[in-house]
């Protein structure tokens, strides 16, 4: 019998395939943001800083809300929310070519990112509502499954349609949130419970209360920083000292999308009996050491020997945190706890371009390089101290 990576998927619930399959088409259709700044510099005619400042108010807009987004969440209930941020956010896309003022562009792009990025905490609690906490790290590996397969083709089509129009191109994204969002209005939840929320304004965040989710995500911040190095200054140092093609950066996200879609579902499962702390100390490492030994790169084989091993511990931390994070959130408060972690990585994403950027820069790419596997392993040591016990929820 031919060797099935996923076969151990077979016993997640429907509903957790469901979703898997709306992650999917959201994210096959996710083109607008990855190509907002050649929209309004190419298309709008813009200034470059200008496009920038644009962008970086989308991500503060969802960086600001994340925590919100989960509280209400909890308010409302993780499947209607998703449907609600599907739907809204489909709309805004479907206007955002229509609008021609810039204040007016600037408040449609906040609104997009509020509406569009509820969609993550709502994602992420609703799988703890459908599996026992044995599956949640094979269910959270599938959802991953789901948002790199889909991101391997958004970016790739939208590329293509924007040689056509622009417009078109924001078109194509709000359409399959819509479609996204009424094949959610369509399926049943028969299984799906919704724990009743705390009685208090969704506005007021209690999370924060709870030691252990501060240490948490105090711990996580200096390896997410590490992680998003990918985003930043791998590009230039690979351009830059190396001397590879631009081409080579796409290259490397194959190889390291390929050991995921491959590789990501039968890892977890392997280690649905790990402890946290184990298991998380491992996967920061394996980050840490992935970009520490970039920095001895000398080709395209030895650096892609080395995103081979951060993605080891990409496979292993991201699944591995959400199943922490479920299992020390109050029922009542689940999105809420999910949005304070999906802040964490927005803020770690925000940040970590200017950081590397800065370091790249004034002190040279091996100094950046050691610096990136001390942080992470930092992240390493403190979450090595965690203990998997559920917490008492938080006083209200």
């Amino acid at each position: 019998m031919a060797w099935n990576p996923w076969r151990g998927l077979g016993s997640l619930p429907r509903e957790v395939w469901w979703l898997a399959l709306v992650t999917f088409i959201n994210r096959a259709g996710m083109m607008a943001l990855p190509f907002l700044v050649l929209y309004l510099t190419r298309h709008r005619g813009y200034a470059p800083t200008t496009a920038g400042f644009a962008l970086t108010l989308y991500g503060f807009s969802a960086l600001l809300s994340a925590p919100f987004a989960g509280r209400l969440s909890d308010r409302i209930g993780p499947w209607r929310q998703m449907k609600l941020s599907l739907l809204f956010s489909g709309g805004l896309l479907v206007l955002f070519p229509w609008v021609r003022n810039f204040e007016s562009t600037l408040g449609l792009i906040v609104l997009w990112a509020v509406v569009s990025e509820a969609f993550r905490p709502a994602s992420l609690a609703a799988i703890v509502d459908l599996v026992q906490p044995e599956q949640r790290k094979a269910a959270y590996s599938l959802n991953r499954l789901a948002i790199n397969l889909g991101m391997s083709i958004g970016p790739l089509a939208g590329g293509f349609i924007l040689m056509v129009s622009y417009p078109l191109l924001f078109w194509v994204d709000g359409a399959t949130s819509l479609a996204a969002g009424l094949f959610l209005l369509s399926t049943r939840h028969a299984r799906v419970p919704h724990t009743a929320p705390a009685a208090s304004s969704p506005l007021r965040l209690q999370s924060l209360r709870d030691a252990r989710l501060r240490y948490f995500l105090l711990a996580i911040v200096p390896v997410v920083l590490v992680f998003f190095q990918h985003n930043g200054t791998l590009p230039l140092f690979l351009v830059g000292d190396l001397h590879l093609p631009e081409s080579a950066y796409g290259m490397l996200f194959t190889v390291n999308t390929l050991l995921i879609v491959v590789l990501e579902v039968p890892l977890n499962l392997a280690m649905t009996h790990w402890p946290h702390r184990h298991a998380l100390a491992l996967g920061a490492f394996l980050i840490a050491a992935g970009f520490g030994v970039t920095g001895f790169a000398g080709g395209f084989a030895s650096a892609a020997a080395a995103v081979a091993v951060w993605t080891f511990g990409e496979m292993i931390f991201l699944p591995g945190a959400a199943a922490y994070m479920a299992e020390i959130a109050p029922a009542e408060r689940r999105g809420e706890y999910m949005g304070m972690y999906q802040m964490t990585y927005s803020l770690g994403f925000t940040l970590s371009g200017a950081l590397g950027t800065f370091i790249f820069e004034r002190l040279g790419a091996g100094s950046l390089w050691m610096i990136m596997f001390l942080a992470g392993s930092l992240s390493a040591c403190l979450l090595g101290q965690i203990i998997s016990q559920p917490s008492r929820p938080p006083h209200a």
